[in-house]
């Protein structure tokens, strides 16, 4: 029952604790890493003994092992294509990482109700189930202000557009002021632009290759989802039509319909003239 407290405290908190320790301690990220794998590794580890020892009064030990093993397998397979395909893009990695913590504390509270007549001080491992389970709730429910928090302090500016989505976290940053003044744009913690300076990389990229091709009627863009690269390649009259391909549809949504990075794009997806498709 311990055990599996800690594999859901360890298990739970351990994307939480991460991110804080990136943001606060950078240098010292490595060290959390290893450390809380290797706890949450040898706690699950010690799990699978126990469980054949639990059982081996009423399954005969060759049958058992081979049991045991098998939904470990299964149970290992089930999560490894349920995190990154329905889990990660829905909840983000915090609060999938605490959903887990709470099905094992979930786990804990129904072995303390299965071997309630063998288990002594069972007040004090109820106790233990039900904070355990409270501090997790808490932190799912927090974790996207604590989220936000964090980025605010891995960021050099303020983050006032957080999203999470099937394919990419999005933060948008803001400094107001002279100097480092304008937006930023991070995906999964790269930075993808800077207002104070985008224009260098975008005119580069489009009046190059449009000068190449003399008066081309049809453009297609190929990511871009900001809408910077279609605003340079707007200012050809030739151009009759731009079609532009982006995987992450909220990519596109917020470049049409946030104002501020409208108008950095020149509100150019709601050009009459362009053609989104987000595949």
């Amino acid at each position: 029952l311990r055990i599996e407290l800690l594999v859901a405290l360890a298990g739970g908190l351990m994307p939480l604790l991460l991110y804080l320790a990136n943001a606060w301690a950078p240098s010292g990220f490595r060290f959390a890493l290893y450390g809380l794998v290797l706890a949450v590794g040898a706690l699950v580890g010690l799990e699978v003994p126990l469980v054949m020892r639990i059982l081996r009064r009423n399954v005969r030990l060759r049958e058992l092992v081979s049991q045991v093993l098998t939904f470990d397998y299964l149970g290992a397979l089930a999560v490894s294509l349920a995190f990154p395909l329905l889990l990660a893009p829905h909840l983000g990695l915090v609060r999938t990482g605490l959903l887990f913590g709470l099905m094992n504390a979930l786990v804990a509270l129904w072995a303390l109700w299965l071997f309630r007549h063998e288990l002594r001080r069972r007040g004090a491992h109820l106790a233990a189930c039900l904070g355990v389970l409270a501090v997790l709730a808490v932190a799912f429910a927090l974790a996207e202000r604590v989220t936000t928090l964090a980025e605010d302090h891995l960021y050099a500016d303020r983050a006032v557009i957080t999203e999470t989505t099937p394919y990419q976290r999005i933060v948008v940053t803001h400094h107001p002021g002279e100097g480092r003044a304008g937006y930023r744009l991070f995906l999964n913690g790269n930075l993808q632009f800077a207002e104070r300076d985008e224009y260098r990389y975008h005119e580069a990229l489009v009046h190059p290759a449009m000068s190449a091709f003399g008066a081309p009627r049809q453009v297609a863009v190929l990511g871009g989802g900001d809408g910077m690269a279609v605003r340079e390649i707007l200012k050809y009259p030739s151009v009759e039509q731009v079609t532009l391909v982006e995987l992450d549809p909220a990519m596109t949504r917020l470049f049409t319909q946030q104002p501020a990075l409208a108008a950095l794009n020149g509100h150019s997806l709601s050009s009459p003239r362009v053609r989104i498709v987000n595949q």
